[in-house]
């Protein structure tokens, strides 16, 4: 330890630099450089002949330490992968300049190193706190921590002198700065070369970056799964693969735009009579690896209160709406249920395609939202197009009066002269039996639907649906009820953290009073464990067991195994 007394203002600058790191997180070295620069060292300083030459290059760093992004305040897309954002911990963790040490609650008048601090804050203003007003003056640091704390006063001062303003800095100041120089001389050209090495990456990446406005993200699956029973003609088990990547662009730091091309080959399980229950997330694929744009689509604010949404290519109301199942939820993508049914409740397949919607913000608790979808939008003969064709209109107010509980109600009216009820707009049928999704050829459709979810703990959430549909036949008399429901229980981090286990019980969409011998109860069993192998790989074994498949106990009972890897980039 320094054998240098408190009384000298600029041992305290010495102190304080080691004092200053201890205050920064321990994520990486480089980022304790970012951190630690205070905004009088945010210019290149002039340094006199009479004390030793420090090259500080501050906004070198500033530019090149990686800090993660912000993402915009528009929902995240459940249709892919989940990715990381700024956490509030990671938020907190911020420096910022303080001009009192009495700004500082953890700092008190007795506590040692008072005045050393005090001098360093009114004095020379190099000093950072955190924005909760702590110091946090007992954190651990290193040698290379120290020189950098040292190295931002020392800035400070040489500005001070470069602006003549020697009454605050004194002879015996200089003294002890040379001393303390010399001691940490071989530290001081470790940093000046780290950031050196940050200026050569940082030209490198600008040179060769793919876009200033877009990134890349993707997910990969590989999917051995087969029908243990209950399929038709039996089934052989299979090894498919389905590939999504992710264009993200944003141009004002607010809105997103996404472009995603798929391509695969995961053919669904045929089950009797051309029942879509069970059906798996990555069955929405291009047949034989074939690579297409299966998504476009755009986010954006409107005042601070509305955020809009639109779809120009298979566009769908989870894209944007809350679905208040928020650990089973996977909507398309690979990242929690095996199945379409056990991420969310059906009424958010109904239709799809092209068109926009909001969510409209009453408060931090309450939220209104609004969807249009047209299936045809984009065929301008008759019985088609944006508003004359296959539709679908969502209006839904969730409630969430804390962050571990929320309820959703739901109302979606529809038309539909072409393809299935739940089938997002593209005739690909995605949860439900045929009974319950052509009852008619041509229809339309209410529905209502209520969702609900309760977090008893950050290891345990119940999530459940309950929705109802009624279509009335337009081509003729008549109407057919359907009804759909579920309860799902999440186990978010068992066994480690990243890892999900999840278990559903419940009946996807079936049609009420079906005549024989199609009118008993079909029920959906599902259970998985995701098991994160790392924080890009994920494997996820899971058995769906569908009971009378196609509402007919005749038929024999379909139990699916599936091991799914999903690899996200």
């Amino acid at each position: 330890m320094l054998n240098i007394s408190f009384q000298n203002s600029l041992v305290g600058a010495a102190i304080l630099g080691t004092t200053l790191l201890a205050s920064t997180s321990a994520y990486a070295e480089n980022s304790y450089l970012a951190a630690l620069i205070t905004p009088q060292a945010m210019t290149t300083t002039v340094i006199p002949a009479s004390l030793p030459t420090i090259v500080t290059k501050v906004r070198v760093i500033a530019q090149a330490v990686v800090v993660p992004d912000k993402e915009s305040a528009i929902p995240a897309i459940k249709s892919d992968a989940t990715f990381s954002q700024t956490s509030s911990s990671d938020r907190n963790s911020t420096l910022s300049q303080v001009n009192s040490v009495s700004g500082l609650s953890d700092v008190q008048p007795s506590d040692w190193a008072f005045q050393a601090l005090q001098s360093l804050v009114e004095r020379y203003g190099c000093i950072a706190g955190y924005p909760n007003s702590t110091y946090r003056g007992n954190r651990a640091i290193t040698r290379y921590e120290f020189a950098a704390g040292l190295n931002a006063c020392l800035s400070r001062i040489n500005e001070l002198i470069a602006t003549a303003t020697s009454d605050l800095v004194t002879r015996e100041d200089l003294t002890t700065l040379q001393r303390l120089q010399k001691e940490f001389a071989a530290e001081l050209v470790t940093l000046r070369g780290r950031v050196d090495n940050l200026e050569a990456r940082t030209a490198e990446l600008e040179a060769n970056q793919f876009s200033t406005t877009t990134k890349l993200v993707g997910e990969a699956i590989f999917a051995i799964t087969d029908a243990l029973s209950g399929s038709v003609n039996d089934s052989n088990t299979v090894f498919q693969d389905r590939v999504r990547l992710v264009f993200k662009s944003s141009f004002t730091g607010q809105d997103t735009l996404y472009v995603r091309l798929t391509a695969g080959n995961a053919t669904p399980l045929t089950l009797p009579n051309g029942t879509a229950e069970g059906l798996q997330t990555f069955n929405l694929s291009p047949a034989n690896n074939d690579d297409i744009l299966d998504w476009l689509s755009y986010y954006f604010p409107i005042g601070d209160k509305i955020q809009a949404y639109i779809g120009a290519v298979n566009g769908v109301f989870f894209d944007f709406i809350p679905t208040l199942s928020p650990y089973l939820d996977s909507a398309t993508g690979g990242g929690r249920a095996l199945t379409e049914f056990a991420s969310s409740s059906p009424i958010y397949r109904i239709g799809g395609g092209a068109g926009g919607g909001i969510n409209y913000k009453f408060s931090d608790k309450l939220v209104l939202s609004l969807a249009y979808l047209a299936g045809d939008h984009a065929r301008p003969q008759s019985g088609s197009g944006l508003f004359n064709g296959q539709y679908s209109a969502l209006a839904q107010l969730a409630w969430n009066p804390n962050k571990n509980s929320g309820i959703g109600l739901t109302y979606v009216n529809a038309y539909q002269n072409r393809g299935a009820i739940f089938d997002l707009g593209s005739g690909f049928t995605l949860v439900g039996t045929a009974q319950a999704n052509t009852p008619f050829e041509r229809m339309i459709t209410n529905s209502y639907g209520v969702q609900a979810f309760y977090k008893f703990s950050p290891r345990f959430a119940v999530n459940g649906f309950f929705g109802y549909t009624n279509a009335k036949n337009l081509a003729g008399s008549g109407s057919a009820d359907i009804w759909y429901y579920a309860v799902g229980l999440a186990f978010p981090d068992l066994g480690k953290q990243g890892n999900l286990g999840g278990i559903l019980v419940g009946a996807e969409p079936y049609r009420g009073g079906n005549p024989a011998p199609a009118n008993d109860l079909s029920l959906h069993i599902e259970g998985f464990y995701k098991y994160q192998f790392t924080d890009n790989i994920a494997i996820t074994p899971g058995v769906i067991w569908i009971t009378a498949p196609g509402q007919n106990d005749d038929n024999k009972d379909a139990v699916i195994g599936t091991i799914r890897t999903t690899f996200t980039f």
